[in-house]
């Protein structure tokens, strides 16, 4: 078993992604540890399977092109399969806002934890995302209580044990299931703690979802992680 896999969901990111998937390959190497990075190409329509081909025969990287079905979905299938892989669970975007060199930071805290959970400091947002931000975070501090500071963040190291307990609660095609895996490492008084992690706008790409497909989504999150708090 590894020390870690790194969950890393990725669409439409070719201006990017092999200088990414090579930054983190040399941070964890670093570290002198076990890990593998999986990377879940979720249909991609630009030609960023051409830049995963790169990478096969790699014993480090693991890619799976799969058929779009959106990001949290997505992060799902790689919970599920990390958590069988590895100690501990590692996830990440692909987009490269916050960057390999400061997973480091969360390594060197988890002792003693069931989770470290990253704070995107320095973050500029949108007026509409910041809503949607807040939104969050009351939804987990209402229903789930506090304890984890950014619930959304995509910087986020995880025991796999506990991760697997609390993936039984998650419906497969929940849209945001980050939110609520927040929510029930603090409802289940788990012990985490909350780092701050820089933040960069992304460089290459665009935001998949903005403006009123935003808030829709945002809605549909809400629902989702109340219906999570009180299901059987």
């Amino acid at each position: 078993m590894k020390d870690v896999t790194v969950v890393m969901p990725v669409y439409n990111e070719e201006a990017c992604i092999s200088d990414v998937i090579d930054d983190w390959k040399a941070a964890l190497g670093n570290l002198q540890i076990t890990y593998d990075l999986l990377i879940l190409n979720d249909g991609s329509r630009d030609k960023t399977a051409n830049r995963l081909a790169a990478y096969e025969g790699d014993p480090a990287v693991t890619v799976i092109n799969k058929e779009n079905s959106g990001h949290g979905p997505t992060i799902l299938t790689g919970y599920h399969l990390a958590a069988a892989n590895a100690e501990w669970v590692f996830q990440v975007d692909s987009d490269n806002e916050m960057r390999a060199e400061h997973f480091q930071k969360l390594w060197q805290e988890r002792s003693g934890c069931a989770a470290v959970f990253g704070i995107r400091s320095a973050r500029e947002q949108a007026l509409p995302r910041r809503i949607v931000s807040f939104i969050s975070r009351m939804a987990v501090s209402l229903c789930y209580g506090r304890g984890v500071q950014d619930v959304n963040c995509p910087f986020r190291l995880m025991r796999s044990d506990i991760l697997t307990q609390l993936l039984q609660r998650i419906p497969p095609d929940t849209f945001a299931p980050n939110v609520a895996i927040a929510g029930l490492f603090v409802l289940n008084r788990h012990p985490v703690k909350n780092i701050a992690v820089p933040h960069s706008n992304r460089q290459t790409g665009e935001v998949s979802i903005k403006k009123w497909k935003l808030f829709k989504a945002a809605l549909k999150s809400f629902l989702q992680t109340i219906r999570i708090r009180f299901r059987a």
